[in-house]
């Protein structure tokens, strides 16, 4: 077994869709739009339509995505924001940063925040909640969206890996009071550098994110409205990801396609968990295919030296780092998980010979079990 297959392949995906890609750029570099121009503002009404929001404001990371939302949603000193045990270390950090106080909720078996470890975690300094759809896969809006009006809290989406995603119809980022995205190029959405969005129905904290994205300025008025922040998207990165947007219900539909090929290989492995959930009216797109295994890093290492590039996040829970001061109230399913994950390759540039690759690399290490 001497084939490499890697997690993702963004030169390969280039060339997918390379013309569009070429007359995009070549379009942006002879009108010299770089900042702030017509690209970025149909990007955002694009990318609107397709969540089902009223707006979309580009922001240059999906952590400046989760910041910005927070702050102009009013969270600041003193407020706590309830925020899964397992998720991307951003997540925590934008409350962090905005002198919130972050409250941690273990997961349950999909990933996502569980539902009935919200409500203990509700005190009267709690704020606000994210709910952090994770894999592709959102978490349980319908069942976080009364805890949230109970207690009047501010819902803030982390929506980073689940473009696409919906629940009865409805889209991640269009639930809360805002959604948060990333466009890093490892997402489904992903452009050539970093990059991020917000969605979101109100007018007020659309005009705020639109400001505060850059320096605190209104840019049609040239007023300052306080002290903002660098962190536009890139006009040249909207007109590319314009593109990729126009790919990229037909890209959801082969990760579908590689999701079920993984199901029917591996449904027999005992000791293979796998990502497929029965949840009426949950829609999965596969940002990532995400396995778990008692074996851990003995199965994960054993893909990488047979050619398969896998990715194990996060082995190590980000509260347990010291120089993030955070409190450990005990979160035994992200424990059990952070052992055992591992991501298989999930891309739209994988061809299927690739994919009978990584079949056979994995089947083959529960035949040597």
């Amino acid at each position: 077994m001497n084939k490499k297959v890697p997690f993702i392949d963004p030169a390969r995906n280039y060339q997918l869709i390379k013309n569009e890609l070429d007359q995009a750029y070549f379009d942006v570099m002879t009108r010299a739009d770089l900042i702030n121009r017509k690209d970025l503002d149909d990007f955002e009404k694009n990318y609107a339509d397709f969540i089902g929001t009223k707006y979309a404001i580009g922001v240059n990371s999906g952590y400046h995505a989760l910041m910005l939302s927070l702050k102009t949603a009013g969270v600041g000193k003193g407020d706590e924001v309830i925020v899964p045990a397992h998720t991307f270390v951003a997540s925590c950090s934008a409350v962090v940063n905005v002198d919130g106080t972050p409250v941690l909720v273990d997961v349950g078996e999909d990933y996502n925040i569980d539902v009935d470890k919200i409500e203990e975690a509700v005190t009267e300094k709690t704020k606000a909640i994210m709910p952090v759809h994770l894999n592709g896969l959102m978490a349980d809006m319908p069942g976080i969206m009364p805890i949230a009006e109970k207690y009047k809290l501010i819902v803030i989406e982390d929506a980073a890996q689940s473009v696409g995603a919906s629940i009865d119809g409805r889209k991640a980022g269009s639930w809360g009071t805002t959604g948060c995205w990333s466009f890093f190029p490892f997402k489904i959405l992903g452009g050539y550098g970093d990059g991020g969005a917000i969605t979101t129905d109100d007018p007020d904290i659309a005009l705020a994110a639109k400001r505060m994205r850059y320096n605190g300025e209104d840019r049609n008025t040239r007023d300052y409205y306080g002290h903002g922040y660098t962190c536009l998207l890139d006009n040249l990165q909207a007109a590319f990801l314009d593109v990729k947007l126009r790919h990229l219900p037909d890209w959801i539909i082969r990760r579908k396609f590689v999701a079920n090929r993984y199901k029917n290989a591996f449904s027999n492995i005992e000791e293979l968990i796998l990502p497929h959930y029965d949840y009426p009216g949950f829609d999965h797109v596969y940002q990532n295919y995400v396995v778990r295994t008692k074996y851990g890093d003995e199965f994960s290492d054993y893909l990488k030296k047979n050619g398969v590039e896998v990715l194990t996040q996060w082995r190590k829970p980000y509260y347990k780092y010291d120089a993030l001061a955070l409190v450990d109230r005990g979160f035994p399913e992200t424990e059990a998980l952070s052992a055992e994950v591992c991501s298989l390759p999930m891309n739209v540039e994988m061809s299927d010979e690739d994919v009978d690759y990584i079949i056979k690399v994995v089947k083959s290490y529960f035949e040597s079990k």
